[in-house]
């Protein structure tokens, strides 16, 4: 472990373990990264689109409310194993995966990542271009995209401090926004939303499900590499406090913005809830308010949630620096061409992408928990973490059981989109187990399992 421990004092935005006595996060920074990271306009999005799909007030906020519960659990799950060991979501992997097997899952939660971090600095250059032509006359979305992209660069390198700076102020301001925008909804609009959203009959049957499946589906993404938030939390907090944290970060906020969102909608008649309050603002005040929110959202979400996963996840198969992998992503970013995906021609082919490779994140976390849970009994001793550092211990290479289990569940995803995150998990963990007591080549693997002695 010596090696890995100067590794960690030299530079803890490393892949190496993050000893308690460096670890920056308090349980209300965490607590309030979390709120920034979970907002996103596609939360206000989804909770128009339930209008469409028949629910009324009432159904939509339970189904928001457990949406977003399941997932609080799901993500309390799967920081245990980086909160006891200090080692982040892309080392986690090799615990299943193998020291190389653990590129391809760390890859798939990396690239979408990059797509939407691009996606969503375009949206905060576009905010703070509207800012601009209101309060000054000056119009030129490009170069608020580019300022906006090296000003998320430059925290960025700061790594988790960059990050908790912007996640503390980001979520007063994003909570004083939320706030502010209800008001707005129910003073102004409120005989309308009574009548076509509170007093709607609505509907307890599929769409009520599809809706919660929907909820906890929009953020299933930072379920995966919650270690690598929570290996930055200080020791002393049991999994009950940190799911607490999880709890107030998420649930209110993702309940509020889904409610938000519909609310909008029904007072315009607009299903795009950023157009909603275009039409809703009647002084340049609401609209610097709703375009704050819209920034700091962005800003954000990116810092918390698209940086660090690929980050992380090139470092560890190129070897990259930290500031080289942040600089990295920051132009790849770009080069994904946010300004098309945004348009409305792109929308489909954008929500067919968020869909397929979504459905690998069902069997991966089946992995993660499988492995953790089960197999290791939760356990982790020096020299069993020490083994996922070594390039020739015995989880060197790549284990073909857990490669095996996420392709078939991902197939069993793939039949159903939409709900492949339920359908697919159960069968990938089976399988993996299976393959991890049955598969010759998995011999190493077993060791220092429940397994070894099988």
């Amino acid at each position: 472990m010596g090696d890995v421990n100067n590794e960690a004092k030299e530079n803890t935005s490393t892949l190496a373990p993050i000893p308690e006595k460096d670890r920056i996060m308090s349980w209300g920074s965490n607590t309030m990264l979390w709120l920034g990271g979970c907002i996103s306009i596609g939360t206000l999005a989804m909770g128009s689109s339930q209008l469409e799909a028949g629910l009324n007030l009432l159904q939509l906020f339970l189904a928001v409310t457990i949406g977003s519960m399941i997932l609080v659990v799901g993500i309390s799950m799967n920081d245990q194993f980086s909160y006891g060991t200090g080692a982040p979501y892309a080392v986690q992997l090799r615990s299943a995966f193998g020291t190389k097997g653990n590129i391809v899952p760390s890859m798939i939660r990396g690239i979408p990542a990059i797509v939407w971090y691009g996606f969503q600095t375009w949206l905060g250059g576009a905010a703070i271009n509207n800012i601009s032509k209101a309060l000054f006359g000056y119009d030129n979305i490009w170069v608020f995209f580019i300022l906006f992209q090296i000003i998320q660069i430059l925290l960025s390198i700061k790594g988790f401090q960059g990050a908790k700076w912007v996640g503390n102020i980001g979520g007063v301001v994003i909570s004083l926004a939320m706030i502010y925008l209800l008001f707005l909804c129910i003073t102004q609009y409120g005989d309308v939303i009574r009548a076509n959203l509170m007093h709607k009959k609505g509907t307890w049957g599929m769409p009520f499900v599809a809706a919660i499946i929907a909820f906890f589906g929009n953020s299933t993404t930072v379920m995966l590499n919650a270690g690598d938030y929570s290996r930055e939390m200080k020791g002393g907090y049991s999994t009950m406090k940190r799911g607490v944290s999880y709890f107030l970060s998420m649930v209110p906020a993702t309940v509020l913005l889904g409610i938000i969102g519909a609310m909008a909608s029904t007072a315009t008649g607009n299903a795009n809830p950023i157009n909603a309050f275009a039409e809703m603002v009647d002084n340049k005040v609401v609209m610097v308010v709703t375009l704050l929110f819209i920034i700091f959202a962005q800003l954000t979400t990116n810092l918390a949630s698209n940086v660090i996963p690929p980050a992380y996840a090139f470092m560890d198969a190129f070897k990259m620096k930290h500031r080289t992998a942040v600089i990295l992503i920051g132009i790849l970013a770009v080069c994904t061409c946010p300004w098309i995906l945004t348009n409305d021609s792109s929308a489909a082919g954008l929500a067919l992408f968020s869909k397929t490779y979504t459905a690998f994140f069902g069997p991966i976390f089946a992995v993660l928990i499988t492995d953790y849970f089960i197999l290791h009994k939760r356990k982790y001793s020096e020299a069993a973490l020490a083994d996922l550092y070594d390039p020739n211990g015995n989880h060197a290479g790549i284990n073909w059981a857990a490669i095996i289990a996420i392709a078939v569940g991902a197939v069993i995803g793939l039949l159903n989109v939409d709900v492949s995150f339920f359908t697919a998990t159960i069968p990938t963990g089976l399988i993996f187990y299976f393959c991890m007591k049955k598969m010759p080549s998995c011999e190493r693997f077993r060791k220092g399992t429940i397994l070894e002695n099988k």
